[in-house]
């Protein structure tokens, strides 16, 4: 049986969580993943590891470590991001890796770089016990996976393989579903004039008020679909609003966004349907209703089968190490795992036990990284061959 190095496991996650790599998309203050990508790659060269690192932008960097496999086996991606949320409001030392009773805090400790430390050690596994694997072994480190995965989507042009296993943070269940995003502007149209014309203006910001009042109602009709068993129903949230100019001034026009999370099996053809049929019963009940909507992001829903080759061989690897099968599961938020997916690998998520994730006080659980990594290893024997 492979045995990981669980010292080299611990001493590689301290190392990441004390590298800042919070994500400069989100705050001015991230300093994105340079030089969390430089200790990542300079740890799997070391190892052996046929390593790229790849400079997506200034300060963006993906890492790519290929285990050669001797032919003949299918190839398996283990996928893991870099970057983080901000730190501000944290109750612990962000970047302290300081471990107790068991646990390990900081920014990213569980989203996700323990699951990184854990595909590096299991590589490591590898490379010290000289075993070799029939097909490719990927260990895969990205940027960018808490703005718009700029990192994925360029890491899928980079590399290919038969399967992937995205080391999300999954409470070691084997996560099989979550659900996608849309991102939408509706813009309602007034009509600019002097706040004591009445006969002249046309109030955006009230004719916005009439379509959000109808957006709750459908808010409160999609939470009664059954959306997917693993994932929950399909919703939305108005994000953003902004209308108006000067106090004195109707407001000419009134822009909101919206985030309407999907459900496995919906598409954006029906969402839209459904927001645009709200502009056009409005319109037709008042003339001077003028609107506009316009999808401007979205990212698919992700699912995999239960019978799926990968899907079973992380069951019996779960097994084998915990003594009991894992219940399957879903999310609510959505994950690179969907790109993955589209890009015709075998995809499903596993991850360690933690608290915490993008708020004050994050933690991981440390026998559950072990724990993961002795999985991702087994996983890997079995399905490369």
């Amino acid at each position: 049986m492979i045995s990981i190095d669980e010292t080299y496991l611990i001493e590689t996650l301290k190392d990441l969580v004390g590298i800042n790599s919070v994500n400069p998309s989100l705050t001015p203050e991230g300093v994105g993943e340079a030089e969390i990508g430089a200790y990542v790659a300079g740890a799997l060269k070391e190892l052996g590891l046929e390593t790229t690192l790849y400079e997506l932008e200034l300060g963006r960097v993906n890492v790519v470590g290929v285990l050669k496999g001797t032919g003949g086996g299918r190839s398996l991606l283990l996928n893991a991001h870099m970057d983080t949320v901000g730190v501000d409001g944290m109750r612990v030392a962000p970047f302290g890796a300081e471990i107790r009773e068991g646990r390990l805090f900081g920014r990213g400790a569980q989203d996700m770089k323990a699951s990184l430390a854990a595909m590096m050690a299991v590589a490591k596994a590898f490379v010290d016990a000289r075993i070799p694997l029939a097909g490719d072994l990927l260990i895969t480190a990205v940027a960018d996976d808490e703005y718009v995965s700029i990192g994925t989507e360029a890491l899928l042009r980079q590399v290919q393989a038969d399967a992937a296993i995205v080391t999300e943070p999954t409470d070691m269940s084997v996560c099989r579903a979550h659900r996608g995003f849309i991102w939408y502007d509706v813009e309602t149209l007034g009509r600019a004039a002097h706040g004591s014309r009445y006969t002249e203006g046309l109030d955006a910001n009230m004719r916005m008020g009439r379509f959000l009042a109808q957006l709750e109602m459908l808010e409160q009709e999609l939470l009664t679909r059954p959306g997917h068993p693993l994932t929950g129903p399909p919703s939305l949230h108005a994000s953003i609003l902004r209308g108006g100019k000067e106090i004195s001034v109707y407001a000419a026009s009134c822009l909101l966004q919206i985030e309407r999370r999907t459900a496995p099996g919906e598409t954006q053809a029906q969402a839209t349907a459904e927001l645009q049929a709200i502009v056009d019963r409005l319109a037709e009940e008042d003339p001077t209703f003028k609107a506009t909507l316009k999808p401007t992001f979205e990212r698919a829903p992700f699912v995999v089968a239960p019978d799926a080759a990968i899907v079973q061989i992380l069951d019996r690897a779960l097994e084998n190490r915990l003594g009991e099968t894992s219940a399957h599961s879903g999310q609510t938020f959505w994950t690179d795992a969907a790109l993955f997916a589209d890009a015709g690998m075998e995809t499903v998520l596993l991850g360690p036990i933690g608290f915490g994730l993008h708020s004050a006080e994050e933690w991981v659980d440390l026998a559950s990284v072990v724990d993961l990594a002795y999985v991702l290893a087994e996983a890997a024997q079995m399905y490369c061959g």
